[in-house]
């Protein structure tokens, strides 16, 4: 059997640049996509700096009040049955009285972190930057 050698048959041949255009544009939009459904939440710390004078060794050190949450969800404030919805009334009455105070809260190691995070944003709302999380 004899094949003809000539200008019939052609190699074909594939154009990959429009194709990878393609790519890069549908890739460029997941991107962006993904960038934009993503939200960023959490709360706003200010941690001590150098230039933040030290308090003199000689002055009253300011009050504090510990507001303990169990795994249970139930709320102690200064060591007092509290409810939560009662919460911010309390702590802003005792900066009322302490002007220099500050509120510490103390969750359980159990306790969810979304509730820990609404709990603390509602209490920076009574507060302000009086108003902190333990950590240990």
């Amino acid at each position: 059997m004899r094949f003809k050698r000539g200008s019939q048959s052609q190699v074909p041949i594939i154009n990959l640049v429009p194709m990878l255009d393609v790519l890069m544009v549908v890739l460029t939009f997941f991107i962006i996509v993904s960038m934009t459904l993503t939200v960023e939440q959490g709360v706003e710390v200010q941690l001590p700096g150098k230039d933040q004078p030290s308090p003199s060794p000689d002055a009253e050190p300011p009050k504090v009040a510990i507001i303990k949450i169990d795994p249970q969800g139930q709320v102690q404030f200064d060591n007092q049955p509290s409810e939560t919805a009662a919460l911010t009334a309390q702590v802003k009455a005792f900066l009322k009285e302490n002007p220099k105070g500050n509120v510490v809260l103390q969750p359980a190691e159990k306790l969810p972190y979304e509730q820990v995070v609404n709990l603390l944003g509602d209490l920076k709302k009574a507060g302000g930057d009086q108003v902190s999380l333990a950590i240990e």
